[in-house]
């Protein structure tokens, strides 16, 4: 790996996604204000139209994510990370200066289309870490999320409080940073002689998920991953909307509780999913994490007071553990020139998950608070949210023989 470690290129990778996750994470507390602000609707409908940004983002992930993926299995891993980190920051630009929604939706759609770098750092870790080590490094990606979502948050609230737009410039300064650092640190991780030639038919974004169906188990796999992913569309979707209607809270508020969430994350997820993979194996974990998934869930939804969001918080961390097992699992059953393209068409799955996930869950936040409804009860997502879950506990493969020995 032109005589770079494992353990240094993922220490690269870690900045990376913990640079690309801080400027996400910047937006989050303040998007519900400008949403409103240029829709000049309540938080209520402002809710539905996030969720079709949100939609928007994740459509065109599903289109682009094969492409991306296989792009990086035929030219490498580094000159598609560079584009989507640059991508990345001009789309946070185009947002910071929207004088409409229509333009939001600009942004989104760019942003959905050079969004793969997380995908392609899954592929890259896989070129450099021994298969049994990959649910740990998977983890130590997980971690980078969180602390990139202590950061981001945190910042995006404060800054918000004085103007919704100022986060934006920031995470573009974010980005840029990222691309800056990656330019000029990241070597290339796929040899040469182990690319293979691109071909379009495998960038079809249905034709990538082909690779799901070379193992026995991989539709089971597949379909429990999609549902899981719709299920925690209901986090980025409704979180800040939910916390304004049923708190009162502000965007440091909604800042502070995602960055909390981002020290839970990076906990779970970088110091514990070792011991416990060696404890419980790959399987287990995805078990015991779905099934805490479900019951977190359930605890948001009927949450009454501020304060409990942050023991649900603490006790929903186990959760973060399910997708690196998930993943160290479906990634011992392909050949080392495919790891590109089985990240891709997991990325089609959590695409096609965000797609479904952002309406349906907006639409039963509004449905439920806009004071029409016979019903009207602000954790009616979370409810919708814990029964996928539970059904995607139910889907997993229990054979014992998926965990590598």
């Amino acid at each position: 790996m032109l005589r770079w470690s494992g353990g240094r290129a993922l220490a690269i990778i870690f900045v990376t996604v913990l640079l690309d996750m801080m400027g996400i994470g910047i937006i989050v507390p303040v998007l519900p204000s400008l949403i409103a602000r240029l829709a000049g609707e309540g938080i209520s409908n402002a809710s539905v139209i996030g969720g079709w940004l949100f939609m928007a983002y994740s459509a065109t992930q599903f289109l682009c994510g094969p492409l991306i993926g296989n792009l990086s299995d035929a030219y490498g891993r580094r000159p598609v990370l560079l584009l989507s980190i640059l991508g990345l920051g001009v789309d946070y630009l185009v947002t910071a200066f929207a004088p409409t929604v229509g333009w939001l939706f600009v942004g989104r759609l760019l942003a959905g289309l050079c969004g793969a770098s997380y995908t392609t750092a899954c592929a890259y870790v896989t070129d450099v870490t021994p298969p049994a080590d990959r649910a740990r490094a998977f983890g130590v990606l997980g971690a980078a999320f969180g602390i990139g979502f202590v950061l981001g948050p945190v910042i995006g609230g404060l800054l918000g409080h004085f103007e919704p737009r100022m986060p934006f410039f920031v995470a573009a300064g974010c980005s840029l940073l990222n691309f800056v650092v990656a330019l000029f640190v990241l070597p290339e991780s796929l040899p040469r002689e182990t690319r293979r030639r691109f071909d379009v038919r495998r960038a079809n974004p249905l034709a990538a998920m082909q690779v799901l169906r070379t193992h026995p188990h991989m539709t089971r796999w597949a379909l429990a991953i999609f549902l899981t992913f719709l299920a925690q569309a209901v986090y980025p979707a409704v979180w800040a909307f939910a916390a304004i209607e049923r708190y009162r809270w502000d965007a440091t508020q909604i800042g502070l509780s995602l960055a909390f969430f981002g020290i839970v994350s990076a906990v779970f997820q970088g110091l514990l999913i070792g011991p416990s993979i060696r404890r419980m194996g790959e399987r287990r974990a995805a078990f015991a994490s779905l099934a805490v998934a479900m019951l977190t869930a359930l605890g948001y939804a009927f949450a009454t007071e501020g304060w409990m969001i942050y023991g649900l918080i603490v006790a929903g961390g186990f959760q973060g553990l399910a997708m690196p097992s998930v993943s160290a699992l479906m990634s011992h059953e392909v050949e080392a020139d495919a790891q590109g393209e089985l990240q891709g068409a997991v990325a089609s799955l959590q695409a096609l998950g965000s797609v479904a996930g952002p309406p349906l869950m907006t639409g039963v936040f509004a449905l439920c608070t806009n004071g029409r409804f016979p019903v009207q009860f602000v954790g009616a997502p979370f409810l919708v949210a814990a029964a996928l879950f539970l059904v995607a506990t139910l889907l997993l493969p229990r054979h014992r023989r998926l965990d590598p020995a």
